[in-house]
């Protein structure tokens, strides 16, 4: 048994085939309208939610086919049934085909079977609105999805151009470093030398110009590295002047690294003296 009683309307210009009806079904857990014709059926139609309609085909001034291609013109989703004696074949074959009607099936009834049709069709209108509630759920969902990728290609676009901006400003940046017009360079906490700007691939020391990748001592006196390290350790400033390269003399400061990279390293700037 469902959890949520269905409500079935019978139409039929007969009074005891509406009476044997209820009679028939008075044990199930249906809501049982009935109506004589087919304008009190949509009278009914009005003031009711109804799930199936079953009505007979020969009726005065309305047939049950023309009653029911108005059930569907303004009642879609109920499920719509004939039940007749009369086997008009032509017209029930074209309002199937029109869809119009979910079955047609013929007087005299057999109890077990019509119980078992009614109940088979609405099953069917149960299946429908799941798969109604489904397809709005999933409209729903791709509206939301939709709206997510739109925010997710505005921010790609903020993003990319956050990183346009920063990737100029590095190369500036670079470009800046390159065009000093005293060297530089960067030096890691394991005396490893690992940036030069133009000025300072121009120094020879000990008959070699420098390199990124080599030891800062392959270079420099070993007070250099004295210099850095008490740099790193109390995380300040230093300079050392008057250091002889070749046939020149410079000043060289000192400046440890900040913020995440504290502690990792200097920048060494040569002036000459």
């Amino acid at each position: 048994m469902n959890d949520i009683q269905h409500t079935v309307l019978f139409v039929d210009d007969e009074e005891n085939i509406l009476h044997s009806l209820k009679r028939l079904l008075r044990r199930e857990e249906y809501r049982i309208l009935t109506a004589t014709s087919g304008v009190d059926g949509f009278e009914i139609l009005k003031e009711n939610d109804v799930h199936l309609v079953m009505t007979d085909q020969r009726m005065p001034g309305m047939s049950g086919t023309e009653f029911l291609a108005k059930v569907k013109e303004n009642y879609p989703e109920v499920i719509r049934i004939v039940l007749s004696g009369y086997t008009e074949v032509d017209s029930i074959t074209e309002s199937i085909n029109k869809g119009h009607i979910y079955k047609f099936m013929l007087k005299p009834w057999n109890d077990h079977t019509l119980k078992l049709e009614i109940k088979q069709a609405l099953e069917q209108y149960d299946l429908m609105q799941v798969n109604k509630t489904l397809h709005e759920k999933l409209i729903e969902k791709n509206k939301e999805l939709k709206k997510i990728n739109e925010n997710l290609e505005v921010l790609v676009k903020e993003r990319t151009m956050d990183f346009e901006i920063q990737n100029q400003a590095l190369e500036l940046s670079r470009a800046i470093l390159e065009d000093l017009p005293i060297p530089v360079m960067g030096i890691s906490s394991e005396m490893i030398i690992v940036l030069i700007n133009r000025k300072a691939e121009t120094l020879s020391l000990n008959n070699k110009h420098i390199e990124i990748g080599k030891k800062l001592t392959d270079f420099f006196s070993s007070d250099v590295e004295e210099k850095i390290t008490g740099v790193l350790t109390a995380d300040t400033g230093n300079t050392l002047v008057e250091y002889r390269i070749s046939e020149a003399t410079y000043d060289l400061e000192f400046i440890p690294l900040s913020g995440r990279f504290c502690g990792k390293g200097v920048v060494m700037t040569l002036s000459p003296s």
